[in-house]
């Protein structure tokens, strides 16, 4: 039994074992779209969204798509994450800032992403500036909350073991109080991430002509279903390769003390 589990435990395992899911989707998905469970225009068949694949990228409009909505996420998710990481950092090691602000900051978290459509298009227009925006409000949530709570609870015999050897302000975050809560930190920064990605079909419903969130909603304005599901799978499989990289810099940056789970 050992022997099985470390066949599991390893990187080829844990690749193989991921796929088996995906795999049996495939099946029943073709196997629903050839049986006539389905109308071709409810459920193509997944030869229809290779060949949707092949029309878009015959168009040159394809790698367009995919190009500005991960510049849409890419910016939105740096500017997300870097107030998180500093109003997070600020409420978890400060108790009058955690008294002033947590209990706000919670509540602005309870507001669905469509909500701040609307103000957003007011305050910025309809370029590219409140898309941006919508997606580092994503992304802000879980890398704040992550870093607050991680730095609340650092291990305070580290922290009054590091005062006694002298170690204060910038010198006891950065060699106690950021290491401890290190795995905490990059596993917020993969939440914010995914949720950036959430976000982006939200924001990419205002005044959008390009973009995965487009794509995927002027599919189902036209009819297009195969192109549908091919939007679909496409914001699957960049969200999870954006956090498998994410995830090895996880695990560059903090070695043994990062785990991922995928």
């Amino acid at each position: 039994m050992a022997g099985v589990g470390g066949r599991w435990a390893s990187r080829p395992g844990r690749v193989a074992a991921g796929l088996v899911v995906p795999l049996v989707v495939l099946a029943a998905w073709q196997a629903a779209a050839t049986a006539g469970v389905f109308t071709p225009a409810q459920l193509p068949a997944p030869s229809a969204v290779l060949a949707a694949v092949a029309e878009l990228a015959r168009r040159g409009e394809l790698w367009q798509h995919v190009a500005i909505s991960g510049q849409r996420v890419l910016l939105g998710f740096a500017a997300g994450a870097s107030a998180g990481v500093l109003l997070g950092a600020a409420v978890g090691l400060y108790p009058p800032v955690r008294a002033l602000l947590a209990p706000s900051v919670a509540a602005l978290r309870a507001v669905p992403s469509l909500a701040w459509v609307p103000l957003l298009v007011l305050w910025l227009g309809i370029a590219e500036a409140p898309k941006i925006v919508l997606v580092a409000i994503g992304a802000f949530f879980p890398v704040y909350t992550t870093v607050a709570t991680a730095l609340a609870h650092v291990d305070q015999h580290l922290v009054e073991a590091g005062r006694a050897y002298g170690l204060r302000g910038v010198a006891l975050l950065t060699r106690i109080q950021l290491p401890y809560a290190a795995p905490a930190v990059l596993a917020g920064l993969r939440l914010g991430l995914a949720q950036g990605w959430l976000f982006l079909v939200a924001a990419e419903l205002i005044a959008s002509s390009m973009g995965l969130g487009f794509l995927l909603i002027d599919s189902q304005n036209t009819g297009r279903t195969d192109i549908l599901l091919l939007s679909i799978l496409l914001l699957a499989l960049l969200g999870k390769a954006a956090d498998a990289l994410l995830g090895l810099l996880a695990r560059n940056l903090s070695g043994p003390l990062a785990h991922d789970p995928d």
